[in-house]
């Protein structure tokens, strides 16, 4: 009913809208929900491990999954298992607002990067702009009426 065309023909009308509209809404998927997504491992060791990884992070700035796993690799990281279990804890990161995932197109490839958040976001938006120095000092309303009585009286 709702994809049935006017009478004129045209295939246009607030019907054939609204059932594009609909069908655009349910064919979109829906994102996954990072909140949810369990570190496989107890809380105290989850964050024990989330330090960790936020470190190397810090440290060696936008780096890819496999750059990670080399660095954790290298420190030691206590608690991870595997590879998989290190991307798990990085979605898990990446869902508490530790860490951000970011993706750059390399000809017909893409690369994600995790980097860690700005530690004090409003300080990153914050542009300090210099205020103008007024060299002409502006008068007020009162001033400007004032002698435009006074050069209305004079004529």
């Amino acid at each position: 009913m709702l994809f049935l065309r006017g009478g004129s023909g045209s295939g246009g009308g607030a019907a054939a809208a609204v059932g594009r509209a609909l069908v655009r809404h349910f064919s979109k998927k829906r994102s996954p929900d990072l909140r949810r997504i369990s570190p496989k491992v107890p809380r105290q060791e989850a964050t024990a491990i989330s330090n960790s990884l936020y470190q190397i992070v810090k440290d060696h700035g936008p780096v890819s999954v496999s750059n990670t796993w080399n660095h954790a690799k290298e420190a030691g990281v206590d608690g991870l298992n595997s590879k998989t279990h290190m991307k798990i804890m990085l979605k898990w990161m990446t869902g508490r607002k530790m860490l951000k995932l970011s993706c750059t197109h390399v000809g017909s490839a893409k690369k994600f990067h995790y980097s860690i958040l700005p530690e004090d976001p409003q300080a990153s938006t914050k542009i300090s702009l210099p205020s103008p120095a007024s060299d002409t000092v502006k008068s007020s309303g009162k001033e400007k009426k004032q002698t435009q009585k006074t050069s209305k009286k004079g004529k």
